[in-house]
């Protein structure tokens, strides 16, 4: 059974373009509700233990360095279907693959600077939610 919650981040240049308000809209356009929210700016430390699963790969310091450069806005979501209704939401991981429509595909710069994380299990996302935020800041 599929949960109700996921997570996701406004990436670094996503929040410097000015995008976060029309990124959370469309989410909001789409019937997720946002139960938790908070801007914030990654350590490089606190970057490398959120993506630690990507430890062992040749891009895990180019994107620890990229998550710590800029503010993020984190947030979990909820609807039925979460994850899987909310990575449709955002497409692609590139965003010359993506849907038309899709958050990627009108925000992203690029397969690096893909504009939002979201979580790709329910696993992941109560995991990742809980990286950012304690269970009285979810509402």
């Amino acid at each position: 059974m599929s949960g109700n919650r996921t997570f996701t981040m406004v990436k670094p240049e996503a929040v410097e373009n000015g995008n976060t308000g029309a990124i959370l809209a469309k989410i909001e356009e789409a019937g997720f509700r946002i139960v938790a929210m908070k801007k914030l700016h990654l350590s490089e430390d606190r970057a490398g233990k959120f993506y630690a699963v990507h430890s062992e790969r040749p891009f895990y310091g180019e994107l620890v360095e990229y998550m710590s450069s800029g503010p993020i806005v984190a947030a979990v979501l909820e609807k039925s279907n979460a994850v899987l209704d909310f990575r449709t939401l955002i497409g692609s991981t590139d965003p010359s693959e993506a849907a038309d429509g899709t958050i990627r595909k009108l925000f992203a710069e690029s397969k690096a600077k893909n504009a939002v994380h979201g979580s790709d299990s329910d696993d992941n996302a109560a995991i990742e939610a809980s990286f950012f935020f304690a269970d009285l800041e979810q509402f």
